[in-house]
């Protein structure tokens, strides 16, 4: 029985290479973590502070204005809806017109070409 377990722990055994990436992947998931505690605690309170700023925003007009905050809240779903599709209010020019899909080809095709001779350097 012993035999068995020590030839099951030299199955385990880890070479060097393998050592190093395991612990680089276990130094970069802690330095996520941390990283993302530290962003929370400072956004966190600043966040909830706007949206308690919001909701007495949103309240007040909805008062001001009789409108029932269900229809107000479905009235601004719309309005996000339209803006996330790229739709302006005060669109002076399509957002895709032609000018502005090659500035976006553009951009796109510079930073791939970017990133392409830095991976071969």
């Amino acid at each position: 029985m012993p035999g068995q377990r020590l030839q099951g722990c030299r199955s385990l055994h880890i070479n060097e290479d393998n050592g190093r990436f395991l612990l680089l992947a276990v130094l970069i998931i802690l330095y996520l973590l941390c990283g993302a505690a530290v962003f929370s605690a400072i956004e966190r309170p600043s966040e909830v502070q706007a949206h308690g700023k919001w909701n007495r925003t949103l309240f007040n007009f909805s008062e001001t204005f009789n409108i029932s905050l269900d229809d107000l809240n479905s009235f601004l779903r719309e309005y996000e809806t339209a803006i996330a599709a790229g739709i302006r209010a005060d669109a002076l020019r399509p957002r895709w017109d032609f000018t502005g899909a090659f500035y976006f080809v553009g951009t796109v095709v510079s930073t791939i070409g970017e990133y392409k001779n830095r991976a071969y350097q």
